[in-house]
């Protein structure tokens, strides 16, 4: 695939991916905040948490590795071999299911039975959601490296929205149930979004509806079989699987640490994990960046080699996508932790009430703000860093993500025993801010005998920054006057203030920044690149 086509492709994917996140973060918000009325927060944390957390470990180690090794770009890929290496993801995952889910029942302090009965039922059900899943997994990868990004979209946003309408209906008329409705809504998820998949797949092909160049004919190339003339997979691919199966199992200790903590030594009770969730949930859009990303870099970039053996017209286009990345997310970044200081009370008052309002959740979700800022940029350094790194340079990653790891861990034990929840953020943030040192400073060296800058993408300018400044200080000001101790007319007046302020910072961003805009408007989106899918 051309660079043009590849950047038009990957942009699309990553637009989509990311307004697909927000779709179903925002039914997700609106699932919680429905679902608050009928239920306890304890609940809600068993769900939200303690399960969801058996479902992403579970999903994520089965398939990560797999998927990270068949989207690397090497030479004389037989897509054959590719089938047959995903479809190893459903023995995977039934042996990984075996596993935590025995955990999950037998190891683990489980919820008390008057209050949340069926805990037993609930986790046989999100282990089998994980294995009904990945199904589906090799259509996905062949999607993915296609560009079958409406398909993706399509896809996960049904099947989110059939669980959220599930999950609020049995929630509401049959609240008697309480697990067992969560766990309805979860394989009508998982059923659903497999369904789509081997659907449109086969319709493509029965209708004739594919390219002549597309490798798959018949519905017969989806599933695994022998080959007469080469290895049932390939070796390279196995060997890249075996990396990247060591860094999965770091990389989602990083990303889950917090859950994990929660869950192994229960230092919050599931109320307070409910609570948690909640504001989470407000930062997955830019935690799932990278995933989003990998499409472009991971076939744009050679593994193992230096700058200088990088195709021109690729790297090129890389670094420039970075730089302009690299400042987009640092300016939404700093918007949200800006506006999210003196918005973070009324936000969650409007809500849940004093539910949320009221106690750690406004203090959490101001430092939360913070984590976001960090969170996306972590995504797009890292993703760049995993993408051109060779398979002994994998290994020793592993290694640094062992002390991430432990990092991690331990700052969240000990900083909760002293903040509570707010501690979890603060033992992320400190993870995330070590784990972009250490892509940032791969970058520069990757960079420092050639013209690129890309890193020039973390410095907005400084009359957005001056936009940002005055932006706080008026809203602060707002909430300290109208907000904290005023009546709904107060408030209105408040959330008016900062529409303005906001407005005021997004017209010096345009201002200000016009090569940033230039590039999303003409070269990431104009028509010199190409029809859209």
């Amino acid at each position: 695939m051309k660079g043009q086509d590849l950047l038009a492709g990957a942009a699309r994917a990553a637009t989509y991916n990311m307004a697909l996140q927000l779709c179903i973060r925002m039914m997700t918000f609106i699932l919680n905040g429905v679902v608050l009325r009928y239920i306890s927060k304890e609940l809600l944390g068993v769900v939200n948490v303690r399960l969801t957390l058996l479902y992403t470990t579970t999903l994520f180690i089965a398939t990560e590795s797999f998927d990270q090794a068949c989207l690397s770009k090497i030479e004389n890929k037989d897509w054959r071999q590719v089938v047959n290496q995903m479809w190893l993801t459903f023995p995977m995952s039934i042996v990984v299911c075996f596993i935590f889910g025995s955990i999950w029942m037998y190891g683990l302090e489980s919820p008390d039975p008057e209050s949340i009965p069926y805990y037993g039922v609930g986790v046989l059900c999100f282990c089998l959601n994980t294995i009904i899943t990945t199904l589906a997994r090799p259509h996905f990868i062949i999607g993915q490296c296609h560009l079958f990004n409406r398909l993706r979209v399509v896809s996960v946003a049904l099947s989110e929205l059939l669980k959220c309408v599930v999950a609020a209906f049995l929630v509401i008329y049959f609240p008697q149930w309480g697990l067992i409705n969560f766990c309805i809504a979860q394989l009508v998820c998982a059923i659903s979004y497999s369904a789509i998949y081997y659907a449109v797949f086969y319709m493509m092909i029965k209708n004739k509806d594919l390219e002549e160049t597309f490798v798959f004919q018949s519905v017969r190339d989806f599933f695994p079989r022998i080959l007469p003339d080469k290895p049932f997979i390939d070796q390279r691919l196995a060997s890249l699987t075996g990396s990247f199966f060591k860094q999965s199992i770091f990389k989602q200790i990083l990303t889950e640490g917090e859950k994990y903590v929660m869950t192994v030594f229960g230092v919050l009770n599931f109320g307070d994990q409910g609570l948690y969730d909640i504001i989470d949930n407000t930062g997955v859009v830019f935690r799932e960046l990278d995933d989003s990303l990998q499409y472009f870099f991971y076939p744009a970039l050679l593994r193992g080699l230096p700058l200088q053996s990088q195709p021109p017209d690729s790297i090129e286009l890389v670094t420039s996508v970075l730089q302009h990345l690299l400042k987009t997310v640092t300016l939404i970044g700093c918007i949200i932790l800006v506006f999210g200081q003196p918005y973070a009370y009324l936000a969650l008052d409007l809500y849940g009430g004093s539910l949320l309002s009221s106690g750690a959740g406004p203090l959490l979700l101001r430092w939360y703000c913070l984590y976001v800022l960090l969170l996306a940029v972590n995504g797009i350094t890292e993703c760049f860093y995993f993408s051109i790194m060779s398979k002994e340079e994998i290994d020793s990653y592993n290694h640094k993500m062992l002390l991430f790891s432990v990092i991690l861990l331990g700052s969240s034990l000990f900083l909760t025993q002293i903040f509570g929840s707010v501690g979890f953020v603060l033992a992320n943030s400190i993870n995330i801010g070590c784990r972009i040192l250490q892509s940032v400073w791969f970058i520069h060296n990757f960079y420092k005998d050639s013209s690129y800058q890309p890193l020039k993408g973390f410095l907005p300018s400084f009359s957005v920054l001056g936009a940002l400044a005055l932006a706080y200080c008026t809203t602060a000001f707002s909430e300290y006057y109208l907000c904290c101790d005023g009546g709904n007319l107060y408030k209105l007046l408040h959330i008016a203030i900062g529409g303005v302020c906001l407005l005021c910072v997004l017209v010096t961003i345009v201002i200000s920044e016009r090569e940033l805009v230039q590039f999303v408007t003409t070269r990431l989106w104009g028509r010199k690149i190409g029809k859209t899918n």
